[in-house]
């Protein structure tokens, strides 16, 4: 079993920064991967960006709308994963999740086991 635990949300005016945590407990393995998804009023969840657990295979993909803005990282001694969002636009308002789930990286939402509860990201015009 995985726990996640996202932090971090909250109101920013347009071009603005946030980082978000996702701190990680449980069974983690070399062969996992860790994802941030987000969910918009009336939207379906959507995929930002995936990586792997284990360095060594060097996988991580960004959705098209992020690349270039938004980077995912690790912090091992913490057990947290990070998503910092630089230039931020209106159209990043949404709630954001931290996902996980054993085996290589994959986009699709129903390819991930565990789901932290959320946090919200609001940007201001």
């Amino acid at each position: 079993q995985v726990q996640l635990v996202e932090s971090g949300g909250g109101l920013v005016q347009a071009g603005g920064s946030l980082r978000l945590s996702c701190l990680v407990s449980g069974r983690t393995s070399s062969f996992f991967a860790m994802g941030w998804f987000r969910q918009a009023p009336g939207k379906e969840r959507e995929f930002v960006t995936a990586f792997s657990w284990s360095w060594s295979v060097g996988t991580t993909n960004y959705a098209d709308s992020v690349k270039g803005r938004f980077t995912i990282s690790r912090d091992n001694a913490k057990n947290t994963v990070y998503l910092q969002m630089n230039s931020l636009k209106t159209e990043d308002t949404a709630v954001y999740y931290c996902a996980a789930r054993y085996g290589n990286v994959r986009s699709g939402v129903s390819d991930y086991d565990y789901w932290g509860q959320g946090t919200q990201v609001t940007v201001s015009s």
